[in-house]
């Protein structure tokens, strides 16, 4: 007799946690909707932990390591997925790793997840992203070839930002392709120096406020005016 209650008082127990896991889940997915609604990126981030919590699957870590990259929680975002290299991730969670791990200044290992996404799914903007980030390594062939058919595919509607001045601001693309091709051409070889501020001209001549450009050209142009001050 007492099996019997023990067991009822126990099935008893395992209905009213179900129901109640139930309703938490009802109730988190309703706040979430609000949040995304209201724009309250705190709150998503709240809603979707404890739905991870509650009821943990893969597209919702993903989709919380993507809030938090976008809220620029870089470390936050990784500490939910990881920074392993993976052919099994998503295409969100390859993003999110490739540009969390750029962000905190880990370009070796931002490449590696960048790849992935070119490989998936090639375009201009990614073959940018691999160059900036094989120039930064020291791979000027490698970035080459990605400048090569960034500056073949890249379209005039198409724009890159930076950051560098307190204002944002964008450049065509193909202005910054030029750029990277500026940069390649001095670092493989300084005597053409003359060539690499002619490939910035080229980028000036797409966006004449291209300010980085700008200041690549004048860098470049002090290391011609005075080369035993130059590298």
């Amino acid at each position: 007799m007492k099996k019997i209650v023990l067991l009822l008082f126990l099935f008893i127990g395992l209905n009213v946690f179900s129901q109640t896991k139930n309703e938490l889940l009802e109730h988190y997915e309703a706040y979430y909707k609000e949040m995304r609604m209201q724009g309250d990126i705190n709150g998503v981030i709240g809603a979707l932990t404890h739905l991870n919590v509650l009821s943990p699957s893969k597209e919702r870590k993903d989709t919380l390591a993507f809030v938090y990259m976008n809220n620029n929680q870089h470390v936050q975002a990784l500490n939910t997925i990881g920074i392993e290299k993976s052919e099994a991730d998503s295409d969100l969670a390859v993003q999110v790793k490739a540009v969390s791990l750029k962000s905190l200044n880990q370009p070796k290992r931002a490449l590696e997840h960048f790849e992935i996404l070119y490989k998936r799914n090639p375009s201009a903007y990614l073959a940018y992203e691999l160059a900036d980030l094989k120039i930064q390594v020291g791979d000027n062939t490698g970035a080459s070839t990605n400048i090569d058919y960034g500056i073949t595919n890249a379209t005039d509607d198409m724009k890159y930002a930076f950051y560098e001045r307190q204002q944002p601001y964008e450049v065509p693309l193909k202005a910054a392709f030029y750029h990277l091709k500026a940069l390649v051409t001095y670092n493989n070889d300084k005597a053409k120096i003359d060539e690499a501020i002619a490939l910035i001209d080229e980028a000036l001549k797409l966006d004449s406020n291209f300010n980085l450009a700008s200041l690549s050209k004048q860098a470049l142009q002090s290391r011609k005016e005075n080369p035993e001050g130059g590298n």
